[in-house]
């Protein structure tokens, strides 16, 4: 399993809901509440097999309330 990292950005007002969408898909290991650009700093993790594109376009980005994702990938745990 690796850790992969989603920021994301939200229409203004719709955090918590898009927060709330998150949890209820059971998508996230943790998610956090962001200052800056981004709103929400997601932290999940996928087999090495799956289809990263796949699982933030399918299951986080169709979220209503999502204006912007930002993934990052990781490669080794220090």
């Amino acid at each position: 399993m690796r850790a992969v990292f989603v920021q994301l950005q939200c229409v203004p007002g719709k955090t918590y809901e898009v927060a709330d969408a998150l949890f209820e898909r059971e998508v996230a290991s943790e998610l956090y509440s962001t200052s800056g650009e981004y709103d929400l700093l997601m932290k999940l993790y996928v087999d090495e097999a799956d289809d990263i594109g796949r699982i933030v376009s399918g299951h986080i980005a169709d979220i209503p309330g999502i204006v912007r994702t930002l993934t990052t990938l990781t490669f080794k745990a220090f």
